[in-house]
């Protein structure tokens, strides 16, 4: 993306942006070194470089700023406009995407999970703009979504909703979620 980010919380300037871009970037390098556990909004306004306080004028906590290095990825991520492939073949490639997006970096993935389950107000907006980025793209792969097909679309969402609970709570790998994700989505679109 390119410009002013919207922030959970208001518009952003660029120089704002910047600091925002900065503290989620850190946000990740703590994350690798300290893991969940050890993640302050203190300590990674501290290897910004960035005043706490303005830290907190960001971000409401340590599950705020998480959830919004997912939204980042996740807005950033380019979509899928294959064309000419059938729409079981789209919906994967979403399901897997989406499934892989923090794969390579357990501690942010596992750190994803948890914060994605917070009640912070922050966090549910990021959540419902997660969600519907998501069914967004899930409706650009199955293309016309009728009537017919909205209990098939809830069904995708609730598989890739329930896949990454499960590969955040550490019973499977992102690969091995990806892979089963997509068996079941075959079967669901069969």
């Amino acid at each position: 993306m390119s410009g002013h980010y919207e922030s959970t919380r208001r518009r952003l300037t660029a120089k704002q942006a910047e600091t925002v871009s900065r503290l989620t970037h850190c946000a990740v390098e703590v994350l690798r070194e300290k893991g969940f556990a050890g993640l302050t909004v203190r300590l990674v306004a501290a290897q910004a470089g960035v005043a706490s306080a303005t830290a907190y004028t960001y971000f409401s906590s340590k599950e705020h700023l998480v959830a919004e290095v997912f939204w980042r990825r996740l807005s950033a991520m380019p979509e899928d406009t294959r064309t000419g492939e059938d729409r079981t073949t789209c919906v994967v490639t979403v399901l897997r995407s989406v499934a892989l997006l923090v794969s390579d970096e357990p501690q942010l993935a596992s750190a994803v999970t948890t914060a994605l389950l917070g009640r912070d107000p922050d966090v549910e907006h990021l959540r419902m703009r997660i969600g519907i980025e998501i069914r967004k793209r899930l409706i650009t792969a199955l293309g016309t979504v009728s009537e017919d097909d909205q209990d098939l679309l809830e069904g995708l969402e609730m598989l890739y909703a329930g896949a990454l609970l499960r590969a955040g709570m550490g019973y499977d790998s992102y690969l091995t979620i990806a892979d089963r994700l997509e068996s079941a989505a075959r079967l669901m679109l069969a």
